[in-house]
């Protein structure tokens, strides 16, 4: 085991790796600085083969500071280890659960940051939003966003507007994937190949939201470029408009920061 960890994050899961390989590739941290916490021995494995170097085992390492990656409902098995532990400060990117509740098992004054991110940090392109809890100041909401600047962008907020990150960019990627199906069969139902039509959409979205990105111009203004005063795209888009699409979208967002909010009481 480590007994020198710089950091330990709890739970080797998919986001837990691509967190380490992040901080490893950013430099932020060498891989023997780094411990993860894993109850089962295949994950173990599995951990050690993604990120060489790092130290795995079943249980915390002392007075480390710590990044919960677990499903919700195993926080609470996990902050009485960390507060036996002695984490000198807690980073959170499990789903829902409050910094109160966290900072409720810990010893007190512990600092708690809350993170929602998303799932593209698995390729280093992730979107995070950043929450103080009560104890937490501004040295450690700097810690939270180097590590989570590690795999993405991060911006900070208060905690009461983590819901609405939640039903925006944490569950934007499965809108955009939702997408990503609807065109790549419309597609198809013209008459394109079904491989032919995937790549097409593939590359279409990867270039769109690179564009976007990369200009910095509002959306608007990027839409108008495609579109041609009584061109395709417009015709396309007056079914979009036909449908109410804006209010469609923000109807979506609303439902999932609603739900977030409901699995957070």
């Amino acid at each position: 085991m480590n007994t020198m960890a710089r950091l330990q994050v709890i739970g080797g899961g998919k986001m837990g790796v691509a967190l380490l390989g992040g901080l490893v590739s950013s430099g932020w941290a060498e891989a023997c600085e780094l411990h993860v916490v894993e109850p089962d021995s295949a994950q173990q494995q599995a951990v050690g083969g993604a990120v060489a170097g790092v130290s795995v085992s079943h249980e915390p390492v002392a007075g480390s500071d710590a990044v919960i990656a677990v499903k919700p409902h195993v926080v609470a098995d996990v902050v009485p280890t960390l507060a036996e532990a002695g984490a000198p400060r807690v980073l959170s990117i499990a789903a829902g659960v409050r910094c109160g509740t966290i900072e409720a098992g810990l010893a007190s004054g512990t600092p708690v940051v809350r993170a929602m991110p998303n799932t593209p940090a698995l390729v280093g392109l992730g979107a995070s939003a950043i929450a103080a809890g009560s104890a937490a100041g501004p040295e450690d909401l700097h810690w939270a966003r180097s590590i989570l600047e590690a795999v993405g962008t991060v911006a900070v907020v208060d905690e009461a507007d983590l819901d609405a990150v939640t039903g925006l960019s944490g569950s934007g990627p499965a809108y955009v994937f939702r997408l990503a199906e609807a065109l790549r069969d419309a597609g198809v139902s013209q008459g394109l190949e079904p491989g032919v039509s995937d790549s097409l959409v593939r590359q279409t979205l990867l270039g769109a939201a690179t564009l976007l990105a990369s200009t910095g111009d509002d959306p608007a203004r990027l839409r108008d470029n495609v579109t041609t005063p009584g061109g395709t795209t417009a015709a396309g888009l007056a079914v979009l408009d036909e449908a109410d699409f804006m209010s469609l979208i923000e109807r979506v967002v609303d439902t999932a920061s609603r739900r977030s909010r409901e699995l957070g009481q």
